[in-house]
């Protein structure tokens, strides 16, 4: 994305730098222990509160890891986050941004796991006692291996089970559900779209689309649409709920 003022760039403050090192370091990680062997996302990114392989911590670690076999990923939510984030934290303040980062990557990684279980739940109806007690007891393993079931309707549903979650995105929609809300009708470019666009739209637009792709997709394209919907809500959310306690100060933020 890009933004057509030229006010909106500068200096990066200090959470938004550090944030996007702390990222980066944790890619790195990622690729390092890899190629010795040791998979640290397995253990740090997010999993279904069912898995075998689900670990509290997970809710706030798998945010800072991204898909280590390339850098795109990494990459554009880290872009995000300078373009945008930056002008956050110059608006709230290190502390108030930090934390509705955070938040708001909690809140994605909950509202994910809410659709996963909706789904595993429909899915459970499809499949005898004997098949599930199987995939319970073994699914993990064979995840964690880079192995699944032959059969699909196993295979689906071991991997919804069990599939890993990583990425900053939900934070990332929240920071531009923050930004469409405090700057609204500034105008927007994205990369692929060269066409000015408000941000309020710009955010709209963004969402439905992330409704529509998680709802209708049938193809298995590995990107949690939900966890964005949830990072767009919790932030969405969380402003409100600060607008109405700023008003009653005679603040605007």
């Amino acid at each position: 994305m890009n933004q057509n003022r030229g006010g909106m760039f500068g200096s990066v403050p200090p959470v938004t730098l550090n944030l996007i090192i702390l990222n980066a370091l944790f890619w790195v990680a990622q690729v390092v222990f890899a190629n010795k062997g040791i998979d640290i996302t397995t253990y740090l990114g997010l999993h279904y509160f069912k898995s075998d392989l689900f670990y509290p911590h997970q809710i706030i670690t798998y945010m800072f890891l991204h898909d280590a076999s390339g850098i795109t990923h990494l990459f554009f939510n880290m872009f995000a986050v300078f373009m945008f984030g930056r002008t956050l934290e110059m608006v709230w303040g290190g502390k108030r941004f930090l934390f509705y980062y955070i938040v708001t990557g909690i809140g994605a990684a909950l509202f994910n796991m809410l659709v996963v279980y909706i789904r595993i739940n429909a899915a459970e109806s499809e499949l005898s006692p004997e098949i599930l007690a199987e995939i319970y007891r073994n699914g993990a393993e064979l995840i964690s291996t880079g192995r699944n079931y032959a059969d699909p309707l196993l295979g689906g549903f071991n991997a919804l089970l069990n599939q890993t979650m990583v990425g900053a995105s939900g934070a990332v929609f929240g920071i531009l559900v923050a930004f469409g809300m405090l700057f609204p009708n500034v105008e927007l470019i994205a990369i692929l779209f060269p066409i000015p666009i408000k941000a309020k739209y710009f955010v709209i637009l963004y969402g439905v689309a992330e409704l529509f792709m998680g709802v209708w997709d049938r193809t298995g394209d590995n990107v949690a649409h939900f966890a964005h919907l949830g990072g767009l809500l919790t932030g969405f959310i969380l402003i409100l709920y600060w607008r109405r306690n700023n008003k009653r100060n005679g603040k605007f933020y």
